[in-house]
């Protein structure tokens, strides 16, 4: 009998977040395929904690020499991907993002003309291996007379990366910047759509089962058509389980790997904002009791914090206090219980903190 908590700690080795940790950066990322990161530091930090060395520097370093890249492969949302794989991702899903946000188009009042000229500035300004901070894009777009409405910025930036122009790769001052995808990613791997959902099923699966195909399907914004279909491809290297009668697919190997970790799979750890053990899932209620979700969500504003993991299931958020400078250690950390914590977990989380890979990035 497979239940809840069994889920939760299944998903936790899958995703290596206990267990043996993927060699480096580049490994986890390929590994989870696409990993949430509208708060850049987080994402930088839910990398490390994933990989061997745990050292977020060479999360950077793997930006900085092109390996992985930041853009708007899914959900309308930011995510690390691997770099060679972010164009077939956008053939997947960037015709219902564009075609969802068209009336947001027409209020920002952007046409076809606009975006055809904001592409070629953009090129104009980058071409030649050249990058910009997002800032200095804005700047260009700005004085071109283009920016007299609020956002639209945004959405042009948003539009041209969905159209694979634009990507955020390189890391100066601890912030990305801007760079053109078809000159920092020259060989990117290239799918046809069935190719591209069978092997988007697989890895998420592999890397976030047990999950069922509504959580697959929420995660890609794919639709459930295409989710089935991506589903055919990879099921016979799934294994698959029954939990009250929905059916979960996983990596074969998670559960052999839980057995072997034991008491390990239980310890508790520190999981950073927006972090993938909680929004890689429709339903989180694996990890993430139900009754306790507005107090990782407050108000549902769409802003999620750190959370305290442990025995597979979040027990409280986290957060550091006092000042420090980016990327530092050894600030205190306070815990929000979500109700009340073992006196292992309270033993335990001063020593998790002190090892916490700390990105040294900002926002």
């Amino acid at each position: 009998m497979v239940t809840t908590k069994d889920i939760g700690l299944l998903r936790l080795v899958a995703q290596r977040v206990v267990g043996p940790g993927l060699p480096g950066a580049v490994d986890v990322v390929r590994h989870m395929t696409a990993m949430q990161a509208q708060a850049f530091a987080a994402s930088v930090e839910a990398v490390a904690v994933r990989s061997t060395d745990r050292d977020p520097h060479e999360v950077v370093a793997a930006l900085n020499r092109g390996e992985i890249v930041r853009s708007w492969p899914m959900r309308g949302t930011l995510h690390l991907t691997p770099a060679e794989d972010l164009s077939w991702m956008l053939t997947v899903t960037a015709d219902r993002m564009l075609a969802a946000a068209a009336r947001r188009r027409a209020e920002l009042g952007i046409d076809d003309a606009m975006i055809e000229r904001a592409r070629a500035l953009a090129v104009d300004a980058l071409a030649g291996g050249r990058s910009l901070s997002r800032d200095e894009l804005m700047g260009v777009w700005y004085y071109a007379g283009m920016l007299e409405v609020k956002q639209r910025g945004y959405h042009l930036l948003w539009h041209l990366a969905q159209h694979g122009h634009l990507v955020l790769g390189p890391v100066e001052d601890r912030k990305q910047r801007i760079v053109l995808l078809d000159e920092w990613v020259p060989r990117p791997r290239l799918l046809d759509r069935e190719q591209a959902l069978g092997e988007w099923a697989l890895r998420y699966f592999r890397s976030h089962g047990p999950a069922t195909l509504k959580d697959f399907a929420w995660w890609t914004k794919v639709t459930m058509a295409d989710a089935r279909t991506g589903l055919a491809i990879a099921r016979p290297e799934l294994a698959t389980l029954d939990v009250d009668g929905a059916e979960h697919l996983m990596d074969p190997a998670a559960p052999a790997l839980l057995g072997d970790l034991g008491r390990k799979a239980r310890a508790t750890v520190l999981l950073p904002a927006f972090d993938e053990m909680i929004l890689g899932y429709q339903d989180r209620t694996a990890t993430l009791p139900a009754e306790h979700a507005g107090r990782v969500v407050p108000g549902a504003n769409g802003v999620f914090k750190p959370v305290v993991v442990s025995g597979g299931r979040a027990v409280g958020t986290w957060r550091r206090v006092g000042r420090g400078r980016v990327g530092e250690k050894g600030r205190p950390v306070d815990v929000e219980p979500f109700t009340s914590l073992t006196t292992t977990t309270q033993r335990t989380v001063p020593r998790v903190a002190d090892s916490y890979p700390v990105a040294p990035v900002a926002g």
